[in-house]
């Protein structure tokens, strides 16, 4: 079955160069030119993952990306033309799964091995653990990317990405897990991603948590070291 991908921006040029592109890839296409638009469509019909521009009129894509993590852990990239780290890591704080920046040269190939990724750490997210884990006030439903905390759905879903971390965290508790061996279970490609990415998956992790405990404190921090699940 084909996968559907779901392109927003004002852009018209970029949306019918990258539709024809993906098309050729094999993947079905929908298309958006402003967030209002897309937030109805993607709620109405959710694709497999959606890439989404951050400069566009009516509803940009960081508030389009704020409503769609209330309602689904779809995949999300961002498409920026800003240069600032600060702008990427931001990013990635409001809950996309990857970016890649439209500025110094934009590669179509880039965009679409990005979207391969997301979408491979998806199914095999899927495929490799369709358990339930229980640790506590924890529990997590790999099949369904849903998790609870002291019998309460978090409010806003976390991520793929997320999910990823916080199940590699519960699935041992008290076992240090370092940074790069988070990075290696949440990513599972090279995607040049840094420490500080999964300092900041970590912030929102708890953020999240925090909605239904403000005593949340199951992530603790290891200095130098890196994250494990409390045992307490």
């Amino acid at each position: 079955m084909k996968q559907t991908i779901a392109l927003v921006d004002d852009d018209r040029n970029i949306l019918t160069s990258l539709s024809i592109a993906l098309e050729k890839e094999g993947f079905n296409i929908q298309t958006y030119l402003d967030g209002e638009s897309a937030l109805i469509g993607l709620s109405r019909n959710p694709p497999d993952l959606a890439v989404i521009d951050i400069k566009m009129p009516r509803m940009d894509g960081e508030e389009l990306l704020k409503k769609l993590r209330k309602k689904t852990s779809m995949p999300v990239i961002f498409l920026t033309s800003k240069e600032e780290e600060v702008d990427e890591l931001l990013g990635l704080k409001l809950g996309a799964d990857d970016f890649v920046k439209k500025s110094g040269g934009f590669s179509t190939k880039v965009l679409i091995e990005r979207i391969r990724v997301q979408l491979r750490k998806k199914d095999n997210n899927l495929e490799e653990n369709r358990n339930i884990i229980s640790h506590g006030k924890l529990k997590l439903d790999p099949s369904q990317l849903e998790c609870e905390w002291d019998g309460k759905q978090l409010p806003d879903k976390l991520t793929t990405t997320e999910f990823l971390i916080v199940k590699e965290l519960a699935k041992r508790p008290g076992i240090i897990k370092e940074r790069s061996q988070l990075m290696d279970v949440a990513y599972r490609e090279d995607t040049d991603i840094e420490d500080r990415t999964i300092d900041s998956h970590v912030k929102r992790i708890r953020k999240k948590f925090k909605k239904v405990d403000n005593n949340f404190s199951a992530i603790e921090t290891r200095y130098g070291s890196g994250y494990r699940w409390n045992v307490k």
